[in-house]
């Protein structure tokens, strides 16, 4: 690749650096900008209905300041806009923002379409970088300031002279459009020369955003650059400071992050990071992020699913499998040593009775976020034995002893290997049903009967089956078990012995079914093979447990 056309792109020298040593360890003030922002970047931007959609959306999870869009740009915002306010459908604590250049006409058009509404952010920007100074505007910093003030003074004066027949509450915001990409300097001097025309106070605040609309740099940068802003402005005390990133490097979370450590009161972003080119910093992320860390988000995405749907729907857009957080795949294990350690933080936990959660590589508990364990696990030819045992024992209540973890998972790796294929809880079940359980031929059981004979010992009658032909067979030992053993190898001439034995209920309550695992040893090469029976006696599972490992041996 052609490296050698490509220039660096000047840092700040910040001496004494503190953001570094900082925590986050509060929300910011969050602004959506789907609506604008996210909005201009689809191919098919959304109807009024869908912008009314994902409008309540925003207001369900807790946005304060919804960014509703240009109403002087477009007929369609602008009627958007007074849709929300004609009709009451802005919540009294919710402010609407609008975007405006620096030009009287759209000032006054974008004026005239918040009328009557309640609670105003007016949003004014101009791009102050040093490129489009030159390629676009073709003038310098004074034209460039000159541009800024005149605009912020005609705000001021519109907003003053309607102050009484208005009833709204205002706050103005302006943006040095690519903040980033402007001498760190003549920012601090063009934001401080708009707070002189707006004359902001500690009670009276007025928003100053530091886009980073295009990424250039390290994430690190970008916070060096706010926190030299937030020591040079004369106005710090006055103002919110909002950071307002892109993610052209794919850092913009990052970005917000430090620029949070760096200063930052205030962020603006999008749903699942939707915005031009690659995309606004995205909100869910950095929700997430905080809470994980402890930290109350104040934006609720409880139910992220219905923040997937009512997105998907209305941008026409998908939410990628690995999306942090919301991706389908985010909170599955396809790992065996992964599936491993997820079942014994699990287990662990509950032993605890713990009430933080602390399980290996699941970060966020998906509960949190309205996902469901049941995805977590999922089974293929990467899974371990410990995935396995996770599934058949929180699905369908099987806790597996070791040897059969083991011997199972080269039949699950055979089925996953041969069909190129994943499977769902109900398949592994399967699986291990046809293998393992009441594995009923040639030999399958009918009925028996136990007797004592006095001093722990015990004579078994019972009919069993042969490819169909009832055989009754006869046998004595230390308990029904043994008798059977006994009684059965007597029959074949095929000696052998139990060589583990385990059993539990698979259910609870009166209807629960007991499952037996054993090992069978034969005598004459000590070879071990694994069965189990389910039945709703213990006594019945044992002995099918025995026909399944014997049918087995011999198959």
């Amino acid at each position: 690749m052609n490296y050698r056309k490509y220039q660096k792109i000047p840092e700040i020298r910040l001496e004494n650096r503190k953001w570094p040593g900082r925590v986050i360890d509060k929300a910011p003030v969050w602004c959506s900008v789907d609506l604008r922002d996210g909005n201009q970047a689809l191919e098919v931007p959304m109807t009024m209905e869908q912008k009314l959609k994902f409008f309540n959306l925003l207001v369900k999870v807790g946005f304060k300041q919804i960014e509703i869009g240009f109403p002087a740009a477009s007929d369609t915002d602008y009627n958007f806009c007074r849709e929300l306010i004609d009709n009451n459908l802005i919540p009294d604590d919710v402010y609407i923002q609008v975007l405006t250049q620096s030009r009287p006409e759209i000032i006054d058009k974008t004026i005239e379409a918040v009328y009557g509404a309640k609670n105003v952010i007016i949003h004014l920007y101009n791009s102050t970088s040093t490129l489009q100074r030159d390629v676009v505007f073709e003038f310098g910093q004074e034209e460039c300031l000159k541009l800024a003030v005149d605009g912020a003074s005609y705000i001021k004066k519109c907003i003053t002279e309607t102050e009484s027949e208005y009833d709204t509450n205002f706050i103005l915001e302006y943006s040095p459009e690519s903040y980033s990409s402007t001498e760190p300097d003549f920012a601090v001097r063009i934001c401080d020369a708009v707070c002189d025309a707006w004359q902001p106070s500690p009670d009276n605040k007025i928003i100053i955003n530091l886009p980073e609309t295009v990424e250039y740099t390290l994430p690190n940068v970008y916070a060096d650059s706010v926190e030299y802003f937030c020591n040079e402005t004369k106005w710090r005390d006055s103002m919110y400071l909002s950071v307002h990133t892109h993610n052209d490097r794919g850092t913009g979370v990052a970005a917000s992050e430090l620029g949070i450590l760096a200063g930052a009161d205030r962020v603006e972003g999008t749903l699942f990071g939707n915005g031009e080119r690659t995309g606004n910093v995205d909100i869910i992320t950095l929700c997430i992020n905080m809470m994980m860390q402890g930290v109350d988000p104040v934006l609720d995405f409880s139910n992220i699913n219905e923040c997937i749907d009512i997105y998907e729907e209305c941008t026409r857009m998908k939410v990628d499998p690995r999306h942090p957080w919301a991706g389908k795949l985010v909170f599955t294990a396809f790992s065996g040593s992964h599936q491993d350690a997820i079942n014994k933080g699990k287990k662990k936990m509950e032993e605890r009775g713990s009430d933080i959660w602390a399980v290996p590589y699941l970060p966020v508990d998906p509960a949190d976020v309205g996902r469901e364990y049941e995805p977590i696990i999922r089974i293929n030819s990467q899974s371990g034995r410990g995935g396995i045992s996770y599934v058949m024992e929180q699905f369908f209540g099987i806790i597996l002893p070791k040897s059969f973890q083991r011997d199972f998972l080269t039949v699950v790796k055979h089925e996953t290997d041969d069909n190129s294929k994943e499977l769902m809880p109900q398949q592994v079940f399967d699986l291990f049903d046809d293998y393992y359980i009441n594995v009923m031929t040639p030999y399958a059981l009918s009925t028996f009967s136990e007797h004592s004979l006095g001093d722990k010992l015990s004579e078994v009658e019972a009919k069993i089956t042969y490819l169909g032909e009832p055989v009754t067979i006869k046998g004595k030992g230390k308990g029904l078990l043994d008798a059977f053993v006994d009684a059965f190898s007597t029959y074949t001439g095929v000696k052998f012995s139990i060589n583990m034995y385990n059993e539990h209920a698979m259910e609870n309550g009166t209807d629960s079914a007991a499952i037996t695992y054993l090992e069978i040893k034969r005598a004459e090469d000590g070879k071990i093979f694994l069965g189990a029976g389910v039945s709703s006696s213990v006594t019945k599972s044992s002995v099918r447990a025995v026909l399944s490992a014997y049918n087995r041996m011999i198959k």
